[in-house]
């Protein structure tokens, strides 16, 4: 009898406690503050490009798909996740990051999830962020 009743707790546990993936355990907020701010990171999904985020100081940031326009948002911490609000689509998009050798690596955690999105450049520089209202 004891026995089970553990491994019933030890399952109402599980949620509370960091969830390790194949990828490890999730950065918290504040590694991830640490090593993106003032950056500006490029993702891939299985080696093509995916988009690019500026994040800037105060948790702001610019995102834009490949050929998209920019858009511009913050960031916030929920649980393990990094949640992501930008201006449209107004509803939160939230991820596991993980840091590995060669970089973040991202896992959606929305419907569907998919596969992980993999950091394969970085500067510190700015976007350069196409749309209507540039240029002339």
């Amino acid at each position: 009898m004891r026995p089970a009743l553990f491994a019933l707790l030890a399952l109402i546990a599980l949620p509370v406690a960091a969830q390790e993936t194949d990828l490890g355990l999730p950065m918290s907020a504040a590694e991830f503050d640490a090593y993106v701010t003032g950056r500006t990171l490029t993702y891939a999904d299985n080696g093509v490009v995916y988009g690019t985020e500026e994040y800037r100081k105060d948790r702001k940031v610019i995102w834009a798909f490949t050929q998209a326009e920019c858009r511009e948002g913050y960031w916030y911490q929920e649980g393990e996740q990094i949640c992501f609000v930008y201006e449209d689509p107004n509803d939160p998009q939230c991820w596991l990051f993980f840091k590995g050798a060669g970089g973040l690596q991202a896992q959606f955690m929305g419907l569907g999830g998919g596969t992980p999105l993999s950091e394969v450049q970085q500067s510190t520089g700015p976007m350069s962020c196409a749309g209507p209202d540039v240029g002339v």
